[in-house]
């Protein structure tokens, strides 16, 4: 009988546990190591032209990269500000909704102070996607019932689950002018490190199949939800290969 997505994930997950916890310069390197890997590859997703080595230099140097947009040097560092941030919450096993409206103004406010950390007051729409994002008069309370329901309902379904579908009905509700691709991102892997599992990396490679299991997701989210797990799966490989952890047959 095939294990499920789930088993395969934790599987992988209780020879790391054994690990734990991650002190001095490993946890040093491991934070790091996904500073720039998770600010590069959601920043690229959406667009953002630095490269993983320029991503890496502009955050760990402090070099800006000759000839590339502003923009895209503000966004790196507006990211890997709410990364840091989202390892402060790891105490309370809870997200709040002040906690994702601080993850925006932290990575805006270079690009836009005055629409950092505040839900949009236009209409926006998705280039590409059938489906219609929350109309402006209904943010407020949609972003209250999410996180009533990601606080309510967490322990009632698998943390990777639970994790994919924060992302998933985040982003559906759109509630800032830009920056939603990269917060449900964000607080995705925030409900994960605070289960324990690893972060979920979405390699620009991978864009056009998340954009399209994404779209889906409106009728049927099954497949999105594995795609998550798939890349938290990619991601435990990684760290077990750093921490000399043989890797499961098959």
């Amino acid at each position: 009988m095939a294990i499920s997505i789930y088993e395969r994930v934790d599987a992988n997950k209780a020879p790391i546990d054994i690990e734990r916890p991650f002190e001095g310069e490993m946890l040093r390197q491991l934070k790091a190591y996904y500073r720039v890997g998770l600010t590069w590859t959601s920043n690229a997703l959406e667009g953002n032209s630095l490269t993983e080595v320029e991503t890496k230099v502009l955050l760990e140097d402090g070099l800006t990269v000759g000839g590339k947009p502003l923009r895209d040097t503000f966004e790196a560092l507006g990211h890997a500000e709410a990364y840091d941030f989202m390892f402060t919450l790891l105490r309370n096993r809870r997200i709040d909704e002040c906690d994702a409206l601080t993850m925006h103004r932290m990575f805006y406010k270079g690009i836009d102070a005055g629409n950092a950390g505040r839900y949009r007051d236009v209409a926006v729409y998705i280039t590409g996607s059938k489906y219609p994002v929350c109309k402006v008069e209904k943010i407020a309370g949609e972003m209250k019932q999410l996180f009533a329901w990601a606080n309510g309902e967490r322990d009632k379904m698998h943390p990777v689950e639970f994790a994919a579908q924060l992302h998933k009905r985040f982003v559906f509700i759109h509630p800032f002018i830009d920056g939603n691709g990269r917060l449900s991102r964000l607080l995705m892997n925030t409900a994960l490190i605070q289960d324990g599992y690893m972060m979920a990396i979405i390699p620009p490679i991978l864009r056009q199949e998340y954009i399209d299991i994404l779209e889906r997701a409106h009728t049927d989210d099954r497949p999105f939800i594995d795609f998550v797990a798939e890349r938290v799966l990619e991601t435990e490989k990684d760290v077990m290969r750093l921490l000399h952890i043989p890797l499961p047959k098959g």
